[in-house]
């Protein structure tokens, strides 16, 4: 039930989602769908923590009601290169 909830909230732009933005590499990701702000800052740290891991730096995090079209946006292509051969996070819901 819940993950219906979710879709639906998300569907109608009420999700939150988890945006970060990295300048090494410069990329947007986001996060989410999540049902409310408590719960995607909960899961907040695990994406910056995966993120870190994989090489990230300069890591700024905004919570808000979303509605991505694409879940990475890379802003360098030959980084995007680089980050598809390793990089590989947890938690996300498809």
């Amino acid at each position: 039930m819940r993950e219906i909830l979710t879709k639906i909230f998300n569907f109608l732009g009420l999700a939150y989602w988890v945006e970060i933005v990295t300048n090494k590499p410069q990329c947007t990701y986001y996060f989410g769908p999540f049902l409310n702000r408590a719960e995607a800052t909960i899961a907040r740290s695990g994406y910056i923590e995966d993120l870190q891991n994989e090489g990230a730096r300069e890591i700024k995090v905004a919570i808000g009601r979303f509605k991505p079209n694409n879940l990475t946006i890379y802003l360098d292509l030959e980084e995007r290169s680089n980050l598809e051969k390793t990089t590989k996070l947890t938690g996300q819901i498809s």
